[in-house]
């Protein structure tokens, strides 16, 4: 359904897009998942014929995005990064009026939209600009998929809000393409959020670092990772990374999570954190996350 081959975007000698290649099957929900600055908001704007490349070759839906982004804009919902939508324009009026951009209504396609537009019709008569962070959110995706298209690219639609709404909107995600089969490609810096998508891509700098099912990236994952605690955890920090075996040290929630190579180099570790004054020193084996998985070919 989407198809990208050795496609380039640069932006006078920096890379935004170096050589990128993917494949999104018809139905599948991609997640294109990296930080800021990995080329996300690029790629899709290419995507969606806001933006040429300067190589390479990008289709969505059988439709080539230079040559036919007329015929494609029909095909396509798009939901930017930032909010965009007219901010003194009610819900409503908003609705009514990216309906008319596509030549349709509201009641053709309401079906489409009616899970997610039941959450907002309490504030159908409130101006874009005094919703809350979800609900403009919500609103978004609403008129992103108004002409019923037949794939959605929505970058970062959840940078920005809170939690629950976070989830909220994955699972609206999921509704959309159990219930209308609709191709969803969405970018994210969130790695939590790659448990939701059926394949994701893990990118930086331009490029993808690997592409799998989240628990397929999990698994490639060779090193061994621990969660390391101490009653000091200011000065864990360092101390980590003086230590020797160590190939890895980084924050991750109330813990360090750190590579060694064995259950030798454990030990050493604890002896060492002890004669370095450490109490309450905790040293768990645990599984990798897709964040963990990041940081590793990151380090490659």
């Amino acid at each position: 359904m989407v198809s990208v081959f050795d496609l380039y975007k640069k932006y006078g000698k920096v890379a935004a897009i170096d050589g990128l290649s993917l494949d999104v099957g018809e139905g599948e929900i991609y997640g294109v998942i990296g930080p800021d600055g990995a080329g996300k908001t690029s790629l899709f704007r290419i995507l969606a014929t806001l933006l040429l490349p300067d190589g390479g070759r990008a289709d969505v839906d059988g439709l080539d995005v230079v040559k036919d982004y007329r015929a494609l804009r029909r095909r396509i919902g798009y939901m930017p990064g930032r909010f965009s939508l007219y901010q003194d324009l009610t819900v409503e009026e908003n609705l009514r009026f990216f309906a008319s951009v596509f030549n349709t209504t509201v009641e053709r396609n309401y079906g489409l939209i009616k899970d997610v537009y039941s959450l907002l019709e309490p504030f159908k008569t409130r101006r874009a600009g005094k919703l809350s962070g979800g609900m403009k959110q919500k609103l978004a995706l609403c008129c992103a998929l108004i002409h019923a298209p037949r794939v959605l690219l929505l970058d970062e639609p959840t940078t920005g809000i809170d939690p629950v709404s976070r989830r909220e909107f994955w699972q609206m995600l999921m509704a959309l393409r159990r219930e209308h089969g609709i191709t969803i490609l969405v970018s994210t810096p969130y790695m939590d959020e790659a448990s939701w998508c059926d394949r994701i891509s893990l990118m930086q700098n331009g490029r993808l670092l690997q592409t799998d099912t989240p628990e397929g990236i999990c698994q490639r994952y060779a090193d061994n990772l621990y969660a390391v605690r101490s009653d000091d955890m200011h000065r864990l920090s360092a101390d980590l990374k003086g230590c020797p075996g160590v190939a890895s040290a980084y924050a991750f929630g109330d813990s360090f999570h750190v590579t060694l190579p064995s259950d030798e180099a454990v030990r050493q570790l604890c002896e060492r954190l002890a004669r370095l004054g450490h109490t309450g020193v905790e040293v768990e084996k645990i599984p990798s996350s897709v964040e963990d998985c990041f940081m590793s070919l990151m380090r490659s």
